[in-house]
């Protein structure tokens, strides 16, 4: 089987890490996380190591979960947990609570934390638990193909797991990003600050490792400190306790729809995303 994720040192003091599943648009089940943590993992422990790129192969940087995994519970069990939760094949809510605690918001908290300065590197389109991946990076590089999108409303819900969209995107753009669903543009990312650059897709990989091999001729105890310098005053904001509210929120819309139709989002935008699925497979 293909590596979910790749592990490369392509020059000196940084590490780049590569989404690898691009037949699914690099979508994210329980494998593909915990090896993307592994590698997260990897690089922060490595003392030769200064900066951190997350990039993705194929046309698009990541289509989101993967809702056709067919064991996300059971799966946790090939695993080692890394965070304090646990309890993941209990009944009810319990469980599924448990798991989304581990692998998302768990994880998204560990990325963003890294002590050495990460950079996402990204094209194509990034729908929804996408920007759980790109979110956490320091900074963002974008093709200027690239489109940033969370559709949970479409699915009955609040948000991705990881509410960050008043810290990225400001408050009034990102209850238009939630109420309509549609995806915004490279450029207007890039206006509103979300975005650090946008640059041509050919050139995407040179200019990121371009941009990382500059930050990584700083002093690492630096980049270090002034890392965990702005992410206390975004904490001061109260982001982590809003997070929180927004993270128990979703899992209201898990129990609501289990309840209501023994689904965990609203069916029918299972039915449209089944029926995009065929037709995608028959072209």
């Amino acid at each position: 089987m293909t590596d979910p994720v790749l592990y490369q040192t392509p020059v000196p003091r940084v590490a780049r890490i590569v989404l690898n599943r691009p037949d699914r648009r690099n979508a994210q089940d329980t494998d593909l996380l915990y090896a993307l943590n592994d590698a997260f993992d990897r690089a922060a422990q490595d003392d030769d190591i200064s900066v951190v790129v997350l990039a993705a192969t194929g046309p698009h940087f990541s289509s989101g979960h993967d809702l056709r995994e067919t064991d996300p519970i059971g799966a946790l069990e090939r695993h080692r947990t890394v965070g304090t939760w646990c309890g993941f094949g209990c009944a009810g809510a319990e469980g599924w609570m448990a798991r989304e605690e581990e692998i998302y918001l768990g994880f998204c908290e560990r990325w963003r934390n890294l002590p050495k300065p990460t950079i996402a590197e990204v094209q194509g389109k990034v729908i929804t638990g996408g920007l759980m991946l790109v979110w956490p990076c320091d900074l963002i590089v974008a093709a200027d193909d690239a489109e940033f999108q969370d559709n949970a409303t479409l699915m009955g819900g609040n948000g991705v797991e990881y509410f960050a969209h008043p810290w990225e995107l400001g408050m009034r753009k990102a209850k238009e990003l939630l109420f309509t669903a549609e995806p915004i543009t490279a450029q207007e990312a890039h206006r509103i600050g979300m975005v650090n650059r946008v640059v041509p897709r050919e050139r995407l990989t040179e200019e990121t490792m371009a941009l990382a091999e500059r930050i990584a001729r700083q002093p690492l105890f630096g980049l270090k400190l002034a890392k965990k310098s702005v992410n206390a005053a975004q904490d001061a904001q109260g982001r982590a306790q809003a997070m929180q509210t927004a993270f128990a929120l979703h899992q209201l819309v898990h129990s609501h729809y289990m309840q209501l139709h023994g689904t965990l989002v609203d069916p029918s935008f299972m039915e449209r995303f089944n029926a995009g699925r065929d037709a995608q497979e028959a072209r």
